[in-house]
């Protein structure tokens, strides 16, 4: 599914930066920007799926909820200083024309840093109530039984769902009646993404709507991993298709409803319908990936997904600088389709070979090597003049 955002991704960026002309107004445009709205819930779902793979591990080795959640907000606190330290290169690479609110721009890596940062809380505090309410847990530091490791996975499931519905439901109003709009932009951003524009941003990514993605690949990550569901794990994703479905057609039938919630209804951009539906879709592709990686292609033998997948992060963080910045690899704003398809399939081929030079090649290895071959006081006396 990363591989699949990866790819995703390069197409909206590319298409977005080098298309220009009357390629900038055609449908193929929108119909690469409508596709371009999955790479972000997709990075946001499996970072909540891994955070429970992690989670789950953690309490299968009996550590106090205090110190689960100490270890998983440093994992979160890690992925928000990427993105501060992205936000700081861009500027840098680019300046001399970027703005200095570039510096603070709610970006993707920031929100699923936050995003994990506030899962680890809600699994502690879960961790922690559960514990009570059962007698398991004694002191600050002992911890939860490993014989209930199943139903508190359940109870922190359930405290995900519930959190990723309160904040569709609580975006709407954030974003227009309830705007903290007495907080100082760079705060309000992270609540609505309002930038320092005075209006909420479509391209932006603040905790609300954003952060239930991650909420919702928490919940279905704690279901994926429990142990029923791995004796089960083909009957698990068809379950995860089937309750994907019916969350569609329930999104599809709310948002035709005449009963309307809301004063103000934006249903691109707030709408919890929206949300909805996308959640829905997600766990339809997360059964279409485990089809894929189980009967289909990715079987017999090397796939490009999975490989750009494994080094996601890596591919980001360098791809936009040969899409948007000072090294883009086309001319921006001035490509055809098929020039700018072009070098979509240069830039995806360059990423997947440096995913491939980061996870095939043992570079430590290669390190330890140059050390023990090298004399370097050797050397030093021979690179001395004379």
């Amino acid at each position: 599914m990363r591989g699949l955002a990866c790819v995703l991704m390069f197409q909206t960026h590319c298409y977005d930066s080098w298309l220009g002309g009357a390629a900038r107004n055609s449908r193929f445009l929108k119909g690469s920007q409508l596709s371009g709205t999955w790479p972000a819930p997709l990075f946001l779902f499996l970072a909540g799926i891994s955070f429970a793979l992690v989670t789950g591990k953690l309490m299968r080795k009996n550590l106090s909820p205090a110190e689960i959640t100490r270890t998983m907000v440093r994992r979160g606190a890690e992925i928000l200083a990427f993105g501060f330290l992205f936000r700081l290169q861009e500027f840098l690479i680019a300046w001399g024309w970027a703005p200095w609110s570039d510096l603070l721009r709610v970006d993707v890596l920031n929100i699923i840093g936050l995003s994990m940062i506030l899962m680890a809380l809600l699994c502690g505090m879960v961790l922690y109530v559960w514990g009570r309410m059962h007698s398991f847990v004694r002191t600050e530091r002992s911890s939860l039984a490993a014989s209930d490791n199943a139903n508190s996975g359940v109870a922190i499931a359930a405290a995900a769902l519930a959190t990723a519905a309160l904040i569709a439901l609580l975006t709407p109003p954030l974003h227009t009646t309830w705007r903290p709009s007495w907080l100082p932009w760079p705060l309000e951003s992270y609540i609505n993404g309002c930038h320092n524009l005075g209006v909420p941003q479509s391209w932006l990514f603040p905790l609300f709507p954003w952060a239930a993605f991650a909420f919702a690949g928490l919940a279905a990550g704690f279901i994926l991993f429990s142990d029923r569901a791995r004796s089960h794990g083909a009957g698990t994703f068809v379950l995860f298709a089937a309750i994907g479905v019916i969350a569609i057609l329930a999104a599809y039938l709310f948002d035709h409803s005449s009963i309307h919630l809301y004063s103000v209804y934006n249903y691109w951009l707030t709408s919890p319908n929206f949300l909805m539906m996308r959640v829905g879709l997600l766990l339809v592709i997360a059964f279409l990936s485990y089809a894929w990686c189980r009967w289909g292609l990715a079987t017999r033998g090397f796939s490009p997904l999975i490989q750009l997948g494994q080094t996601s992060l890596l591919v980001y963080w360098v791809h936009i600088e040969f899409v948007y910045g000072r090294f883009s690899l086309l001319k921006k704003g001035a490509q055809s389709v098929p020039a700018a398809s072009r070098g979509l399939l240069e830039i995806t081929l360059a990423m997947l070979v440096l995913s491939l030079l980061r996870t095939k090649i043992d570079w430590k290895l290669i390190l330890s090597l140059l050390r023990t071959r090298i004399d370097w006081k050797k050397l030093g006396r021979r690179m001395r003049p004379a």
